[in-house]
């Protein structure tokens, strides 16, 4: 590619790229004064042209049926589109259908990978819900360690539910658990959540 198509071609993804940002934009306007055919109309090009955002918007106005017939199946076909971009709300709205089993066959493992991949970009909510996961053995084997590394996390990351349901758990574990489980909390933060126990 020469120095001038190189050039061409940025200007043009860059034009590509305010387009998208304003129609996406125009789409946001619209959802908020309760327009959803506008905003349906705004972001479903966008979503099929592969834009995250618009395909997690979508996610959510069929996940409750704004200004479309309430639509589990196809909220699942959006969230997970933008899931695999590694959007991260997607990721945990994902998960929470799974949970659910919302569009889906209720399946906890498959929650627990999309909440896991959540956590790991910082979602406190989800880092939460896999604490839950693992204190109940809900699609993981129950291990009060990692629920309790989770909580800790999440706590941490401002979700006060999490902080009481650490203690809650703490009074179930030895010293020695508690310990380990902190320890491993913090090298899961330290390490961006590349080293979280598993």
């Amino acid at each position: 590619m020469n120095r001038i198509t190189l050039i061409l071609a940025t200007v043009l993804s860059l034009a590509f790229t305010q387009v998208t940002a304003q129609d996406f934009n125009k789409g946001l306007k619209a959802a908020q004064a309760g327009d959803y055919a506008t905003a349906l109309q705004e972001w479903k090009p966008l979503a099929e042209q592969g834009y995250a955002n618009a395909q997690f918007m979508l996610g959510l106005i069929y996940s409750k049926g704004d200004g479309v017939l309430k639509d589990h199946a196809e909220a699942v076909k959006w969230y997970r589109l933008a899931a695999k971009q590694g959007y991260v709300a997607s990721q945990y709205n994902l998960g929470l259908m799974y949970w659910e089993g919302n569009g889906v066959i209720k399946d906890h493992a498959e929650a627990v990978k999309w909440f896991r991949l959540a956590a790991e970009q910082g979602h406190d909510y989800a880092q939460n819900n896999l604490g839950f996961m693992y204190a109940n053995g809900y699609g993981v084997l129950k291990d009060n360690v990692t629920a309790h590394m989770w909580y800790n996390i999440s706590s941490a990351n401002g979700q006060k539910t999490a902080g009481e349901n650490r203690d809650k758990l703490a009074g179930l574990m030895t010293p020695n658990a508690i310990e380990k489980a902190t320890a491993m909390a913090r090298e899961c933060m330290a390490s961006n959540y590349k080293k979280c126990g598993y």
